[in-house]
């Protein structure tokens, strides 16, 4: 079975595909897959043209990113859901209520992540480790601020407000990239 880390925003134009294009740079060297979707996403539309911006800005093109409505079975088929808004997360875990112990939002993860240290595996799943470590961190480390989990969108903002907007999410991935390469 593929690792994959699933990606969910509202309508699969910005946040989510931002951070998918982010985290298969940082995830480079690693058997892991990387996609995204939209809660409320309309079929087939392309990136943000500032999404694509910082797309572009990760050594890939764009051009052929297409949006999709979230789907169970996207959802049944990640080792890792990371989503912009504890909405969304709500969303996830209500479309299928089996993902609750790998969904997260994506600043979520980012900081129990950047919390904890699994121990290193043989087994050859660095991701699962990380998403099991992440998990049991999730139990023991003190819940923040509401709003601190949710990743503001940049939707009717400006190039600089996507640029921020990317800079967060790859602050959140970095821990992610971490654990993985400890666990591994």
């Amino acid at each position: 079975m593929i690792d994959r880390v699933l990606f969910v925003c509202h309508a699969n134009l910005c946040r989510s595909p931002m951070a998918e294009y982010l985290a298969r740079r940082l995830l480079a060297d690693r058997p892991v897959e990387v996609c995204s979707a939209g809660t409320d996403a309309v079929e087939d539309l392309a990136m943000h043209p500032y999404a694509a911006e910082v797309a572009v800005g990760t050594g890939a093109d764009p051009a052929g990113f297409r949006s999709r409505r979230l789907r169970r079975e996207h959802l049944v088929g990640a080792t890792l859901v990371l989503t912009a808004t504890r909405r969304q997360r709500s969303v996830c875990t209500a479309l299928a209520p089996a993902v609750l112990h790998r969904t997260f939002t994506l600043r979520q993860f980012g900081r129990l992540a950047a919390a904890v240290e699994p121990e290193p595996t043989t087994a050859g799943d660095p991701l699962r480790t990380a998403v099991e470590a992440a998990a049991r961190a999730r139990g023991r480390l003190q819940p923040a601020a509401p709003d601190a989990d949710d990743l503001r969108d940049p939707i009717g903002g400006t190039a600089a407000d996507f640029r921020r907007c990317a800079e967060e999410i790859e602050r959140s991935l970095r821990p992610l990239a971490a654990l993985i390469a400890t666990a591994g």
